[in-house]
């Protein structure tokens, strides 16, 4: 049975009109109707009943209207299963800390679904450049300041202002704004074991906003992290703050999974930075 011919078929059963079938296939009604008498002659069995205005289907073609439409699907499913075949997707790996980028992520890896297979690999802070350098990761997004970025490329995805996050109760939470210098004496967290201060060490972003409305600590973070830590405390722009998100990655490779990621991530970045400014 000619597919074609099965899928005029169909369209004719379904549309229980030729003008409206032929319309629908974006073919003349001449040929349609060939093509119908065709079928029939081929099975020898009528499957239409004809009027100058309606048509209705005999047993034999409400049958093969039920098998056509799984006939049709089927083949439909194995072109796009051989098709997927032949596409090889590439992989890549890319490393961030929990939650903190997790914006830009989640619309960068929908994007990238049916170009590149991306394992997310979740480290902890301040781990990003050591998994790269490994080679245990092929890309990572990265906040500046840095202290080391040798023998890493870069590509700057987007700058935006730092917030400081307060919980309600804070001395300054009703402020517009404030200075660093008005934050002097605070308690920061500390993202790494061997960083200064005297703040709790954090492994997880997770963790920042529990620590911040018990009292404990307060942080100066992207607006974007900022924003989504919770309802229950205060943010507040600090003057003359901003920060750089950065995709970074040994500066030997070149291939084009790399190239397709940060160029996408580019992309989705400039749409949030145009989101974010005409809120």
């Amino acid at each position: 049975m000619d597919s074609r011919e099965l899928a005029y078929f169909v369209a004719v059963a379904e549309e229980r009109n030729f003008s409206r079938a032929a319309v629908r296939l974006g073919i003349a009604q001449p040929p349609l109707s060939r093509a119908i008498q065709r079928l029939e002659r081929r099975l020898d069995l009528r499957l239409l009943d004809r009027s100058s205005r309606t048509v209705s289907l005999t047993h034999a073609g409400e049958v093969l209207l039920q098998e056509g439409r799984r006939a049709l699907a089927a083949l439909a499913a194995a072109e796009r299963a051989v098709r997927d075949a032949g596409r090889v997707r590439e992989r890549l790996r890319v490393v961030a800390k929990p939650g903190g980028d997790a914006g830009l992520l989640e619309p960068l890896l929908a994007q990238l679904a049916d170009t590149i297979e991306v394992e997310v690999l979740i480290c902890r802070i301040g781990e990003e450049k050591t998994l790269l350098r490994a080679g245990t990761a092929d890309v990572a997004l990265l906040r500046l300041p840095q202290h080391d970025l040798s023998g890493l490329a870069t590509d700057e995805l987007l700058t935006e202002r730092e917030l400081v996050v307060l919980p309600r109760t804070h001395r300054l939470a009703t402020r517009a704004s404030v200075r660093m210098a008005d934050l002097i004496g605070e308690t920061f967290p500390r993202w790494t074991t061997d960083s200064p201060g005297h703040g709790p060490v954090i492994t997880d972003t997770g963790q920042v906003a529990e620590l911040i409305a018990l009292g404990r600590m307060i942080a100066v973070l992207p607006e974007s992290v900022a924003r989504d830590l919770g309802r229950d405390l205060v943010t507040i722009p600090v003057d003359g703050r901003a920060t750089t998100l950065l995709a970074a990655w040994c500066e030997e490779r070149r291939d084009r999974a790399l190239a397709v990621f940060v160029r996408t991530a580019a992309e989705v970045a400039a749409v949030r930075s145009t989101a974010r400014s005409t809120a």
